[in-house]
């Protein structure tokens, strides 16, 4: 941990860092990937929709010592030709999902049920959801995302610039996509918990990427002032800054809902838990990856095509090769080159714009400044103090 906080440091002094900007293109191929990947198995598979938005019932028995394989065997056929869901719940019961049934079919299916299963009807809770409510329930849900995602994209604008909202609604959206791809890929039902979780993953991704953003609108003020860095390099110093504590926060983040999702669906048995911890898991992830990989590099490919910005990048290149001539001529007569690059100043700035123009600048001759000469006295002498007789 000692050498995690050292690191840490070191990047946020500048000390150390990774070309995570200038590696953008590495960056974008693989989210593409991943992306396309998503888009594929939510294609292929399609989301399995829960009661709350397909409507349905859900039938949930007492304690059984009935498995969720002998039960899918004994009620298959008696789900009036739907496909039916099984989980076991903590207290050794089944929750047993049917969709797309209306009151009269549910109530035959919650007899074959009971039949099937010798459990009295009585022991068999039955919860029936329509399916207009359901169709109510799915548009709510599709309009409160819009609704979060045109906020953002408002207060980012107003907080920081349009290309850094820009940004921040791209990582969003690659967010999204990728965490309804794994939800189809695996299997899980999409309920009202599900929604709940993507809502806090996409609250949780913008809280990191507004970080990021807050601190690369620090590193590049008044940036056109000087001819050292691109924008491109002052957002990866920046970001560099930032990391540690973006992967602090994200790990921190990720234990408990890793618990939630391992230890309370997996171990022990609480499948209602599973809708909302994946949501968090995959989000969570897909969030932390997002802000570092996508959003910075976005804000800096737009920034870079600005003209002011296109100039500030040849102005730095001038300057780059207007220090490494003169090291290269310091080097010739035996001289330190690191000192006659930062030797005269003066002259660095008018090789700079010479340079930018597309003409060197010739060197002073001695490589010596020029000073103003002080102020002289009458006949070389001051005066002398008194009354003048």
């Amino acid at each position: 941990m000692s050498k995690l906080g050292t690191l840490g440091h070191r990047l946020h002094r500048g000390e150390v860092s990774y070309d995570f900007v200038g590696k953008r293109k590495l960056w974008y191929g693989v989210s593409i990937l991943i992306t396309v990947a998503a888009i594929v198995g939510l294609a292929v598979n399609g989301l399995k929709l829960g009661i709350e938005f397909s409507g349905g019932a859900v039938f949930t028995t007492h304690t059984s010592s009935v498995s969720v394989s002998e039960a899918q065997d004994r009620i298959a056929g008696d789900t009036a030709g739907h496909h039916a869901t099984i989980q076991k719940l903590g207290n050794g019961g089944l929750r047993i999902q049917v969709s797309d049934i209306d009151t009269t079919t549910s109530k035959q299916v919650q007899q074959k049920i009971s039949e099937d299963l010798k459990i009295p009807t009585s022991k068999i809770d039955a919860e029936i959801v329509g399916p207009s409510w359901g169709k109510e329930i799915s548009k709510k849900a599709l309009q409160g995302l819009i609704i979060f995602l045109v906020l953002v994209v408002i207060y980012l604008a107003i907080a920081f610039e349009w290309r850094m909202a820009a940004a921040a609604l791209v990582a969003l959206l690659h967010d999204i996509t990728i965490t309804t791809g794994v939800y189809a890929i695996v299997g899980f039902e999409v309920t009202p918990g599900t929604v709940i979780g993507l809502l806090t993953i996409l609250g949780y991704s913008l809280y990191d990427t507004v970080v990021v953003f807050d601190g690369l609108k620090e590193a590049t003020r008044g940036i056109t002032k000087q001819n050292q860095k691109t924008y491109s390099e002052l957002a990866n110093r920046s970001l560099n800054g930032t990391l540690v504590r973006s992967i602090n926060t994200t790990v921190v983040a990720l234990l408990p809902v890793a618990a939630l999702l391992f230890i309370g669906g997996g171990l022990l048995g609480a499948g209602v838990l599973n809708d909302i911890a994946l949501a968090l898991f995959v989000g969570l992830t897909a969030g932390a990856y997002s802000s570092i990989f996508i959003a910075t590099p976005i804000v800096a490919d737009l920034k870079e095509r600005e003209p002011q910005m296109r100039a500030l990048h040849k102005r730095v290149l001038a300057k780059r090769a207007s220090d490494a001539q003169k090291a290269k001529e310091a080097e010739a007569r035996g001289e330190d080159p690191d000192a006659a690059a930062d030797a005269d100043p003066q002259d660095d700035d008018e090789a700079t714009a010479s340079a930018a123009a597309g003409v060197i600048a010739p060197r002073a001759q001695g490589g010596a400044s020029r000073t103003q000469p002080g102020s002289r006295g009458r006949g070389g002498r001051n005066r002398p103090s008194g009354k003048r007789r």
